[in-house]
Parts: C-alpha cells; sequence; structure tokens
C-alpha cells in the first residue's frame, strides 16, 4: 500500500534574528536555523576549549520553568577557569530558556560535548519531537533538503546522496524528529560531519522531554 501524499511540502527556514526559531511551530518546516555570529568572548572560550585537548562532556536533565531562568550548576566545571567562561555559561543558559519557552517545556535533556569524531556519522533523523542542535566551534552538521535522498535508503552503509548542506559554526539549528504530531516521515535528515584527524567540535543539544 502506497503512503498517502503529505498535504503540506516540508521546507525550512532561516534567519539572522532569533525570531526565526519560532518558525518551527509551522506545519511543514522541519528545520528552522538562526544564522548569528557567536559573540566573541564565547567564540574565544571555545576556542580555547578545543586547544586543550581534553576530552569533556556534560549531560543532564533539567527541571524548567519558562518563567523562571534556568540554572546552571557547574557546567563544564574543568573549563571554569578559563577565558570567556562566565559568557559561554550565560549563552547556554539564553539557550535553553529560549527553548523552554518556545515549547513550554517542563524537563528538558542537556548535552553538551567536545568531540573529536563523528557521533552520527550516516544520515538519519532523529525519533525525537524537537532537537536544539549548536555547533560552538568546529564543523556543523550535515542535513538534506526533502527530495535529495530515498528514505528508505538511510539504513544502507553508503546511501548515495547529493547536495549535502552544512550549518555553520554559531547557528542555532531547531530540528523536528519523527515524535513531532504531524511530522511522521518527514524528520530532518542530517549527520555529524565527517571529522578528520585532529580536528574537534564543541557540540550543544537540547532534547524536550516533557
Amino acid at each position: 500500500m502506497k503512503a498517502a501524499p503529505r498535504l503540506v511540502d516540508i521546507r525550512q527556514a532561516f534567519g539572522e534574528s532569533p525570531q526565526v526559531m519560532t518558525e518551527i511551530l509551522q506545519d511543514g518546516v522541519n528545520l528552522a536555523v538562526w544564522q548569528r555570529r557567536l559573540p566573541a568572548q564565547v567564540e574565544d572560550f571555545a576556542a580555547l576549549l578545543l586547544n586543550l585537548g581534553q576530552p569533556m562532556s556534560d549531560e543532564r536533565v533539567m527541571e524548567v520553568d519558562e518563567r523562571e531562568p534556568p540554572v546552571l550548576h557547574r557546567l563544564l566545571p574543568e573549563a571554569a577557569d578559563l577565558h570567556g567562561y562566565e559568557g559561554f555559561v550565560a549563552d547556554v543558559s539564553w539557550l535553553v530558556a529560549a527553548y523552554t519557552c518556545l515549547l513550554g517545556a517542563r524537563r528538558v535533556g542537556l548535552r553538551l560535548r567536545l568531540l573529536d569524531g563523528a557521533m552520527c556519522p550516516r544520515f538519519h533523523v532523529d525519533h525525537v519531537p524537537l532537537r536544539l542542535l549548536t555547533t560552538y566551534a568546529g564543523a556543523g552538521s550535515e542535513w538534506l533538503g526533502e527530495g535529495d535522498i530515498d528514505r528508505s535508503r538511510l539504513q544502507l552503509a553508503e546511501a548515495p546522496v547529493d547536495n549535502i548542506r552544512r550549518l555553520q559554526a554559531g547557528d542555532v539549528a531547531l530540528l523536528k524528529g519523527e515524535k513531532w504530531l504531524g511530522n511522521e516521515g518527514a524528520g530532518l535528515v542530517h549527520r555529524s560531519p565527517p571529522t578528520p584527524p585532529g580536528e574537534k567540535r564543541l557540540l550543544l543539544s537540547l532534547d524536550w522531554l516533557g
């Protein structure tokens, strides 16, 4: 049996204002990207962190309230003495608050990782409602527009793809997954970028847990 045709065209939204993030709430939008330039202090901190060459990560589940600012106690404590740390924590806090307000979330999963390899090297879709991704330093995540790949071939080791697109460092991306109501079969197809030996990236992801 053939799947019923979609009534809404799939599209992506881009803008230089954080207001563009609200576009992800529209039917048919499976990616919204705030194309921003990182504050110099945050950019410097991320570069220093990469140069340390130490493995670092921070994963936590946060109880949040859109009426209260989030509390990020001891975020990446190993890096607390680096120049720009306070500005970096403030930036992450702002993103958590914006994400919370956008969704009316009560619980958010936060993952902050310093990566020296591709975490998810194959193109895939996320089985979550909505994920926020931003790369503070290093190569940004790669994604495909609708129709650039046969979704039935995503499980193949070498699924043929063309027109690979890449997010830039600093971009704040909201990616709809398969569990967003009405987005079944239209989760954004994306992957971690290939990372040459010796290169690293600092990636933040937020997930809506309830």
